[in-house]
Protein backbone atom coordinates (compact mmCIF):
# COMPACT_ATOMS: atom_id res chain seq x y z
CA UNK A 1 0.00 0.00 0.00
CA UNK A 2 1.03 3.74 -0.72
CA UNK A 3 -0.26 5.25 2.29
CA UNK A 4 0.19 3.98 5.77
CA UNK A 5 -2.62 2.55 8.34
CA UNK A 6 -0.44 0.47 10.40
CA UNK A 7 1.17 2.69 12.27
CA UNK A 8 -0.06 3.45 16.07
CA UNK A 9 -0.83 7.12 16.56
CA UNK A 10 -1.14 8.30 20.02
CA UNK A 11 -4.20 10.26 21.12
CA UNK A 12 -4.35 10.22 24.05
CA UNK A 13 -3.83 14.09 25.63
CA UNK A 14 -4.97 15.94 22.80
CA UNK A 15 -8.02 17.31 23.03
CA UNK A 16 -9.88 13.81 21.33
CA UNK A 17 -13.09 12.82 22.93
CA UNK A 18 -12.44 9.48 21.80
CA UNK A 19 -9.19 9.11 23.69
CA UNK A 20 -10.29 10.96 27.25
CA UNK A 21 -10.02 7.46 29.31
CA UNK A 22 -8.40 5.59 31.75
CA UNK A 23 -4.82 4.59 30.67
CA UNK A 24 -5.55 1.26 30.59
CA UNK A 25 -8.69 1.70 28.48
CA UNK A 26 -9.07 1.13 24.96
CA UNK A 27 -11.87 3.37 23.27
CA UNK A 28 -13.86 1.79 20.19
CA UNK A 29 -16.60 3.65 20.55
CA UNK A 30 -17.19 6.97 18.78
CA UNK A 31 -17.48 7.17 15.19
CA UNK A 32 -13.94 8.26 14.63
CA UNK A 33 -10.97 6.77 13.18
CA UNK A 34 -7.45 6.18 14.52
CA UNK A 35 -5.68 6.81 11.30
CA UNK A 36 -4.00 10.25 9.98
CA UNK A 37 -6.01 11.83 7.47
CA UNK A 38 -4.30 12.09 3.58
CA UNK A 39 -1.01 13.71 3.46
CA UNK A 40 -2.90 15.61 0.60
CA UNK A 41 -5.34 16.77 3.03
CA UNK A 42 -2.98 17.75 5.25
CA UNK A 43 -0.84 19.51 2.77
CA UNK A 44 -3.41 21.86 2.01
CA UNK A 45 -4.28 22.24 5.50
CA UNK A 46 -0.90 23.30 6.09
CA UNK A 47 -0.77 25.63 2.96
CA UNK A 48 -3.86 27.43 3.87
CA UNK A 49 -2.07 27.58 7.85
CA UNK A 50 0.92 29.08 6.40
CA UNK A 51 -0.49 32.70 5.10
CA UNK A 52 -1.16 32.58 8.53
CA UNK A 53 -4.14 35.78 8.79
CA UNK A 54 -7.06 33.51 10.32
CA UNK A 55 -10.16 35.89 9.36
CA UNK A 56 -13.50 35.01 8.12
CA UNK A 57 -13.74 32.61 5.04
CA UNK A 58 -16.71 32.34 2.54
CA UNK A 59 -17.69 29.37 0.07
CA UNK A 60 -16.51 29.71 -3.58
CA UNK A 61 -16.78 27.88 -6.96
CA UNK A 62 -14.38 25.11 -5.88
CA UNK A 63 -15.92 23.86 -2.49
CA UNK A 64 -19.23 23.64 -5.16
CA UNK A 65 -17.41 22.08 -8.19
CA UNK A 66 -15.76 19.25 -5.32
CA UNK A 67 -18.98 18.36 -4.25
CA UNK A 68 -20.81 17.95 -7.57
CA UNK A 69 -17.60 16.22 -9.18
CA UNK A 70 -17.45 13.64 -6.45
CA UNK A 71 -21.13 12.67 -6.12
CA UNK A 72 -21.52 12.40 -10.23
CA UNK A 73 -17.88 10.86 -10.44
CA UNK A 74 -18.17 8.34 -7.66
CA UNK A 75 -22.38 7.78 -7.07
CA UNK A 76 -23.47 9.16 -10.92
CA UNK A 77 -25.66 11.57 -9.20
CA UNK A 78 -25.79 15.20 -10.80
CA UNK A 79 -26.48 17.41 -7.90
CA UNK A 80 -26.85 20.97 -9.07
CA UNK A 81 -24.64 24.08 -7.70
CA UNK A 82 -27.92 25.98 -6.41
CA UNK A 83 -29.05 22.97 -4.15
CA UNK A 84 -25.75 23.33 -1.97
CA UNK A 85 -25.94 24.84 0.99
CA UNK A 86 -22.51 24.62 3.41
CA UNK A 87 -23.63 23.70 7.08
CA UNK A 88 -20.79 23.69 10.10
CA UNK A 89 -21.40 20.18 11.15
CA UNK A 90 -24.47 17.72 9.88
CA UNK A 91 -26.11 17.12 13.29
CA UNK A 92 -26.19 20.57 14.04
CA UNK A 93 -28.01 21.15 10.61
CA UNK A 94 -30.77 18.36 11.28
CA UNK A 95 -31.59 20.22 14.71
CA UNK A 96 -32.32 23.07 12.79
CA UNK A 97 -34.18 21.56 9.87
CA UNK A 98 -36.55 19.62 13.29
CA UNK A 99 -37.34 23.06 14.26
CA UNK A 100 -37.77 24.26 10.97
CA UNK A 101 -39.77 21.65 9.87
CA UNK A 102 -41.76 20.74 12.46
CA UNK A 103 -43.49 22.20 15.65
CA UNK A 104 -42.75 21.12 19.37
CA UNK A 105 -44.83 18.08 20.13
CA UNK A 106 -45.10 17.03 16.22
CA UNK A 107 -43.49 13.37 15.73
CA UNK A 108 -40.01 12.91 14.09
CA UNK A 109 -39.69 9.17 12.44
CA UNK A 110 -36.58 7.31 12.52
CA UNK A 111 -35.72 3.24 11.92
CA UNK A 112 -34.46 1.67 15.13
CA UNK A 113 -31.59 0.89 16.07
CA UNK A 114 -30.15 3.92 15.00
CA UNK A 115 -27.51 6.72 15.64
CA UNK A 116 -28.00 7.97 19.20
CA UNK A 117 -27.82 11.51 18.90
CA UNK A 118 -30.93 11.32 16.55
CA UNK A 119 -32.64 11.09 19.95
CA UNK A 120 -30.99 13.71 21.78
CA UNK A 121 -31.77 16.06 18.81
CA UNK A 122 -35.52 15.41 18.37
CA UNK A 123 -36.11 15.26 22.62
CA UNK A 124 -34.06 18.23 22.87
CA UNK A 125 -36.29 20.24 20.37
CA UNK A 126 -39.10 19.41 22.47
CA UNK A 127 -40.42 17.12 19.35
CA UNK A 128 -42.01 13.29 20.17
CA UNK A 129 -39.22 10.52 18.70
CA UNK A 130 -41.61 8.35 16.92
CA UNK A 131 -39.76 5.08 15.60
CA UNK A 132 -40.23 2.86 12.94
CA UNK A 133 -38.48 -0.20 13.94
CA UNK A 134 -36.51 -1.94 11.73
CA UNK A 135 -37.29 -5.73 11.30
CA UNK A 136 -34.07 -7.97 12.71
CA UNK A 137 -34.44 -11.76 11.62
CA UNK A 138 -31.71 -14.38 10.21
CA UNK A 139 -28.89 -11.30 11.21
CA UNK A 140 -30.48 -9.28 8.51
CA UNK A 141 -32.10 -5.95 9.05
CA UNK A 142 -35.25 -5.12 7.11
CA UNK A 143 -37.53 -2.08 6.76
CA UNK A 144 -41.16 -2.54 7.94
CA UNK A 145 -42.94 -0.54 5.39
CA UNK A 146 -46.43 -1.67 6.58
CA UNK A 147 -45.54 0.28 9.97
CA UNK A 148 -43.85 2.72 8.14
CA UNK A 149 -46.89 3.60 5.84
CA UNK A 150 -48.95 3.62 9.25
CA UNK A 151 -46.40 5.98 11.28
CA UNK A 152 -46.17 8.86 8.19
CA UNK A 153 -50.33 9.17 8.08
CA UNK A 154 -49.85 10.36 11.43
CA UNK A 155 -51.08 13.99 11.39
CA UNK A 156 -48.53 15.42 13.82
CA UNK A 157 -45.66 13.18 11.42
CA UNK A 158 -43.39 16.01 9.69
CA UNK A 159 -40.72 14.55 9.11
CA UNK A 160 -38.16 11.71 8.83
CA UNK A 161 -34.62 11.29 9.67
CA UNK A 162 -33.01 8.61 7.58
CA UNK A 163 -29.96 6.92 7.82
CA UNK A 164 -28.50 6.02 4.31
CA UNK A 165 -26.03 3.82 4.85
CA UNK A 166 -27.27 2.92 7.91
CA UNK A 167 -25.87 3.07 11.22
CA UNK A 168 -25.13 0.93 13.58
CA UNK A 169 -26.14 -1.95 11.60
CA UNK A 170 -24.27 -1.06 8.45
CA UNK A 171 -27.07 -1.27 5.81
CA UNK A 172 -26.36 -0.23 2.73
CA UNK A 173 -31.00 0.50 1.60
CA UNK A 174 -31.67 -0.57 -2.02
CA UNK A 175 -32.78 1.46 -4.41
CA UNK A 176 -36.77 0.05 -4.29
CA UNK A 177 -36.66 0.28 -0.22
CA UNK A 178 -35.62 4.24 -0.68
CA UNK A 179 -38.03 4.62 -3.49
CA UNK A 180 -41.20 3.25 -1.53
CA UNK A 181 -39.89 5.29 1.16
CA UNK A 182 -40.12 8.76 -1.03
CA UNK A 183 -43.48 7.54 -2.38
CA UNK A 184 -44.70 6.88 1.50
CA UNK A 185 -43.28 10.38 2.18
CA UNK A 186 -45.10 12.54 -0.66
CA UNK A 187 -48.45 10.62 0.11
CA UNK A 188 -48.30 11.64 3.52
CA UNK A 189 -46.81 14.94 2.82
CA UNK A 190 -43.66 14.09 5.23
CA UNK A 191 -40.40 15.70 4.79
CA UNK A 192 -37.13 12.99 4.66
CA UNK A 193 -33.86 13.98 6.01
CA UNK A 194 -31.44 11.62 4.46
CA UNK A 195 -28.08 11.27 6.66
CA UNK A 196 -25.67 10.13 4.06
CA UNK A 197 -22.14 10.87 5.88
CA UNK A 198 -21.15 6.95 5.93
CA UNK A 199 -21.75 7.14 1.80
CA UNK A 200 -18.49 6.51 0.72
CA UNK A 201 -17.37 3.69 3.21
CA UNK A 202 -19.16 0.82 1.99
CA UNK A 203 -17.04 -2.62 1.22
CA UNK A 204 -15.07 -2.86 -2.05
CA UNK A 205 -17.26 -3.43 -4.87
CA UNK A 206 -20.54 -2.00 -3.38
CA UNK A 207 -22.20 1.25 -3.87
CA UNK A 208 -24.52 3.07 -1.53
CA UNK A 209 -27.41 4.70 -2.82
CA UNK A 210 -28.18 8.78 -3.02
CA UNK A 211 -31.57 8.85 -1.58
CA UNK A 212 -32.00 11.80 -3.88
CA UNK A 213 -31.46 10.26 -7.23
CA UNK A 214 -34.19 7.01 -7.11
CA UNK A 215 -36.92 8.93 -8.01
CA UNK A 216 -38.71 11.75 -8.30
CA UNK A 217 -40.75 11.78 -5.07
CA UNK A 218 -37.41 11.09 -3.52
CA UNK A 219 -35.98 14.33 -4.88
CA UNK A 220 -38.88 15.60 -4.55
CA UNK A 221 -39.75 15.39 -0.59
CA UNK A 222 -36.01 14.99 0.29
CA UNK A 223 -32.74 16.63 2.10
CA UNK A 224 -29.62 15.06 1.63
CA UNK A 225 -26.86 15.51 4.44
CA UNK A 226 -23.45 15.23 3.43
CA UNK A 227 -19.46 15.58 4.12
CA UNK A 228 -16.07 14.40 3.30
CA UNK A 229 -15.56 14.30 7.55
CA UNK A 230 -16.50 10.81 8.47
CA UNK A 231 -14.59 9.37 5.56
CA UNK A 232 -11.97 11.37 5.36
CA UNK A 233 -11.38 11.80 9.15
CA UNK A 234 -12.24 15.12 9.57
CA UNK A 235 -14.34 15.65 11.38
CA UNK A 236 -12.72 18.19 13.69
CA UNK A 237 -12.94 20.49 10.68
CA UNK A 238 -16.31 21.63 10.87
CA UNK A 239 -17.84 21.36 7.12
CA UNK A 240 -20.43 19.60 5.86
CA UNK A 241 -23.49 20.13 3.30
CA UNK A 242 -27.28 20.17 2.85
CA UNK A 243 -28.49 19.31 -0.39
CA UNK A 244 -32.14 19.96 -1.68
CA UNK A 245 -33.73 19.90 -5.29
CA UNK A 246 -37.64 21.55 -3.94
CA UNK A 247 -36.98 24.88 -3.80
CA UNK A 248 -39.33 25.78 -1.22
CA UNK A 249 -37.41 23.26 0.98
CA UNK A 250 -34.27 24.21 -0.22
CA UNK A 251 -35.07 28.04 0.89
CA UNK A 252 -36.55 26.92 4.35
CA UNK A 253 -33.25 24.99 4.61
CA UNK A 254 -31.62 27.91 3.74
CA UNK A 255 -33.34 30.35 6.47
CA UNK A 256 -32.84 27.80 8.88
CA UNK A 257 -28.78 26.84 8.75
CA UNK A 258 -28.66 31.53 7.85
CA UNK A 259 -30.74 31.53 11.57
CA UNK A 260 -28.71 29.41 13.54
CA UNK A 261 -25.68 30.96 12.42
CA UNK A 262 -24.20 27.24 10.58
CA UNK A 263 -23.81 28.89 6.92
CA UNK A 264 -19.92 30.36 7.60
CA UNK A 265 -16.97 28.16 7.45
CA UNK A 266 -14.08 28.32 9.50
CA UNK A 267 -10.60 29.23 8.35
CA UNK A 268 -10.22 25.45 7.02
CA UNK A 269 -13.28 24.34 6.32
CA UNK A 270 -13.37 24.09 2.37
CA UNK A 271 -9.99 23.74 1.91
CA UNK A 272 -10.20 20.71 3.88
CA UNK A 273 -13.65 19.62 1.93
CA UNK A 274 -12.15 20.58 -1.19
CA UNK A 275 -8.65 19.00 -0.72
CA UNK A 276 -10.27 15.71 0.31
CA UNK A 277 -12.66 15.74 -3.10
CA UNK A 278 -9.39 16.38 -5.11
CA UNK A 279 -6.88 15.21 -4.04
CA UNK A 280 -7.84 12.15 -1.66
CA UNK A 281 -9.48 9.23 -3.84
CA UNK A 282 -6.33 7.09 -3.82
CA UNK A 283 -6.53 7.00 -0.09
CA UNK A 284 -9.68 6.28 0.42
CA UNK A 285 -9.64 3.49 -1.54
CA UNK A 286 -6.77 2.00 -0.12
CA UNK A 287 -8.52 2.62 3.27
CA UNK A 288 -11.46 0.65 2.00
CA UNK A 289 -9.50 -2.24 1.11
CA UNK A 290 -7.91 -1.75 4.59
CA UNK A 291 -11.25 -1.72 6.28
CA UNK A 292 -12.32 -4.51 5.16
CA UNK A 293 -9.84 -7.03 5.45
CA UNK A 294 -10.75 -5.71 9.40
CA UNK A 295 -14.39 -6.71 9.28
CA UNK A 296 -13.32 -9.80 7.67
CA UNK A 297 -10.66 -10.03 10.68
CA UNK A 298 -13.43 -9.55 13.29
CA UNK A 299 -15.64 -12.35 11.51
CA UNK A 300 -13.15 -14.56 11.80
CA UNK A 301 -12.19 -14.28 15.59
CA UNK A 302 -15.33 -14.35 16.74
CA UNK A 303 -16.06 -17.26 15.10
CA UNK A 304 -13.10 -19.35 16.04
CA UNK A 305 -12.87 -17.84 19.58
CA UNK A 306 -15.94 -16.13 20.34
CA UNK A 307 -18.69 -17.97 19.23
CA UNK A 308 -20.97 -16.50 21.53
CA UNK A 309 -21.53 -13.52 18.99
CA UNK A 310 -22.50 -12.90 16.15
CA UNK A 311 -21.48 -9.83 13.96
CA UNK A 312 -24.09 -8.11 11.93
CA UNK A 313 -23.92 -9.01 8.20
CA UNK A 314 -23.12 -4.69 7.60
CA UNK A 315 -21.74 -3.60 3.64
CA UNK A 316 -20.73 0.04 5.18
CA UNK A 317 -19.60 1.85 7.55
CA UNK A 318 -16.64 1.25 9.88
CA UNK A 319 -18.44 -0.21 13.16
CA UNK A 320 -20.19 -3.16 13.41
CA UNK A 321 -23.21 -4.62 14.87
CA UNK A 322 -22.63 -7.30 17.64
CA UNK A 323 -25.39 -9.60 18.62
CA UNK A 324 -24.30 -10.37 22.20
CA UNK A 325 -27.83 -12.16 22.74
CA UNK A 326 -25.87 -15.70 22.59
CA UNK A 327 -24.07 -14.88 25.80
CA UNK A 328 -26.44 -15.05 28.68
CA UNK A 329 -27.56 -12.93 31.18
CA UNK A 330 -28.34 -9.58 31.43
CA UNK A 331 -26.75 -8.27 28.26
CA UNK A 332 -28.32 -4.81 28.99
CA UNK A 333 -25.01 -4.94 31.48
CA UNK A 334 -22.79 -6.59 29.41
CA UNK A 335 -21.07 -3.49 28.00
CA UNK A 336 -19.95 -1.89 31.68
CA UNK A 337 -18.85 -5.08 32.63
CA UNK A 338 -16.26 -5.22 29.41
CA UNK A 339 -15.07 -1.95 30.27
CA UNK A 340 -14.61 -2.37 33.71
CA UNK A 341 -13.01 -5.84 33.45
CA UNK A 342 -10.77 -5.53 30.52
CA UNK A 343 -10.89 -1.43 29.86
CA UNK A 344 -12.11 -2.16 26.17
CA UNK A 345 -15.05 0.68 25.64
CA UNK A 346 -17.58 -0.30 23.09
CA UNK A 347 -20.69 1.34 22.55
CA UNK A 348 -23.94 -0.56 24.64
CA UNK A 349 -26.74 -0.97 22.18
CA UNK A 350 -29.54 0.53 24.13
CA UNK A 351 -28.63 3.67 23.10
CA UNK A 352 -29.78 3.51 19.70
CA UNK A 353 -33.08 2.48 20.99
CA UNK A 354 -34.80 -0.25 22.84
CA UNK A 355 -33.85 -2.73 19.42
CA UNK A 356 -30.07 -2.53 20.50
CA UNK A 357 -30.28 -3.98 23.53
CA UNK A 358 -28.47 -7.12 22.90
CA UNK A 359 -26.29 -5.30 20.68
CA UNK A 360 -22.75 -3.75 20.91
CA UNK A 361 -21.21 -1.45 18.34
CA UNK A 362 -17.35 -1.87 17.74
CA UNK A 363 -14.96 0.74 15.71
CA UNK A 364 -12.83 -1.28 13.46
CA UNK A 365 -11.18 2.26 12.03
CA UNK A 366 -7.93 0.94 13.50
CA UNK A 367 -4.44 -0.19 13.02
CA UNK A 368 -4.82 -4.32 13.22
CA UNK A 369 -2.50 -4.32 16.04
CA UNK A 370 -4.81 -2.27 17.82
CA UNK A 371 -7.88 -4.08 16.34
CA UNK A 372 -6.07 -7.49 17.66
CA UNK A 373 -5.82 -6.05 21.21
CA UNK A 374 -9.90 -4.98 21.46
CA UNK A 375 -10.88 -8.45 19.94
CA UNK A 376 -8.68 -10.37 22.83
CA UNK A 377 -10.15 -8.17 25.31
CA UNK A 378 -13.75 -9.11 24.54
CA UNK A 379 -12.35 -12.41 24.21
CA UNK A 380 -11.34 -12.37 28.15
CA UNK A 381 -14.29 -10.24 28.73
CA UNK A 382 -16.70 -13.02 27.65
CA UNK A 383 -15.00 -16.15 29.24
CA UNK A 384 -14.55 -13.95 32.42
CA UNK A 385 -18.97 -13.14 31.87
CA UNK A 386 -19.33 -16.59 31.91
CA UNK A 387 -17.76 -18.51 33.94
Amino acid sequence: MKYDFDSVIDRRDTDSLKWEVKENELPMWVADMDFKAAPEILGGLRERLEQGVMGYSIIKDQWYDAYIGWWGKRHGFKMKKEGLLFTSGLIPGVSSLIRAFTEPGENVLIQTPVYNCFFRIITGNKRIVQENPLIYKDGIYKMDFDDLDRKMSDPKTKLMILSNPHNPTGNIWSRDELKKIGELAIKHGVTVVSDEIHCDLTEPGKEYNPFMSVSDECAECGIACIAPTKVFNIAGLKSAAIYVENQDIREKVREALDVDELSEPNYFASVGAVTAFEKGEEWLEELLVYLSENRKMVEDFLENEVPQIKAVKGEATYLMWLDISGIGGDVDKFGAFLRAKTGLFLSPGYIFGEQGRDFLRFNIACPKSTLMDGLSRLKNGVNEWIK
